[in-house]
């Protein structure tokens, strides 16, 4: 049975503890046995690196040095490691061996929550089969990417918010890899309501399953 680890925490307005049982929901559904962390300290644990999937929901906060090592090294050796919006494009934002992980760091969301389009680019992928372009609303994010991602969907900013990016394209799903590990991210999710969204939710789930060895 493929064992996966949620580890929530952190800003409380993406609301973690939710969203941590919404997921655990999911993945127990696809045949996970589930583990639920509250606590950066759950990184520090060796055995994660015997896990399939790893989900961090931790938005901004910090990480030790101990628990950002094993979390990597996890993740090099063959852990997947999944996640979402700020929960984990927004982590432990002093941790740059964190980003280099994970493919990217947000910086902005102009205008807030606002109505926005996601264009699927790679609609080959199974991970976006039968979705098409979809309008969503929520925080549109203004993300620094790494350029070895393989982008999944994009969204285009209209510089309404902010003039100085408007045409500018945007990643908002992709998936890499780090080491042996598959890693999956998605900027969609801001609060637990959006698991409502279908294409949010399928996104998330088969990359979820993706990422898990």
């Amino acid at each position: 049975m493929r064992e996966a680890l949620i580890v929530w925490g952190g800003w409380s307005g993406h609301e973690p503890e939710q969203c941590a049982n919404i997921i655990r929901t999911m993945l127990e559904e696809d045949g996970f046995k589930v583990y639920i962390e509250n606590t950066t300290e759950a990184f520090a644990d060796p055995s994660i690196k015997d896990l399939s999937l790893i989900v961090p929901i931790f938005t901004m906060s910090k990480i030790e040095k101990e628990e950002l090592s094993m979390l990597t090294e996890a993740v090099r050796g063959g852990a997947g490691l999944a996640g979402y919006h700020g929960g984990m494009g927004d982590a432990f934002r002093e941790a740059v061996d964190y980003q280099f992980m994970v493919g990217g760091q947000w910086v902005a969301h102009p205008g807030n929550i606002i109505d926005y389009r996601v264009d699927i680019t790679r609609p080959d992928d199974p991970i976006m089969e039968g979705i098409e372009s979809f309008p969503y609303r929520s925080e549109q994010y203004y993300m620094h990417v790494d350029p070895s991602n393989e982008v999944l969907a994009t969204t285009t900013f209209s510089g309404d918010h902010a003039y100085w990016i408007n045409g500018v394209t945007m990643p908002v799903v992709w998936k890499r890899k780090h080491g042996e590990g598959r890693v999956f991210y998605s900027s969609l999710g801001h609060v637990s309501a959006e698991f409502e969204v279908p294409q949010m939710r399928t996104i998330l789930r088969r990359g979820m399953n993706w990422a898990a060895r």
